[in-house]
């Protein structure tokens, strides 16, 4: 009875999200923007989450094209 565990991409700003996102649908790699989670900042804003098991992929794609400041499974 695991849950599903994602990966959480936090960024610098909306723009670098909306980059990051680009670059994952043109690719069709399975993403979602959702609220950042409260356990993680109070800030408002979005992240880009996604399967854990694509993490290493993800990192790949966007190294170098979309900064992320951070990355958290949950």
């Amino acid at each position: 009875m695991n849950a599903q565990q994602y990966c959480v991409f936090l960024f610098p700003s909306v723009s670098y999200v909306l980059k990051a996102e680009k670059i994952l649908k043109d690719r069709k790699i399975d993403h979602k923007l959702i609220p950042v989670p409260r356990q993680i900042s109070a800030d408002c804003g979005v992240c880009l989450r996604i399967a854990v098991d694509q993490q290493e992929i993800v990192v790949g794609m966007l190294q170098g094209t979309a900064d992320w400041e951070s990355m958290v499974l949950l």
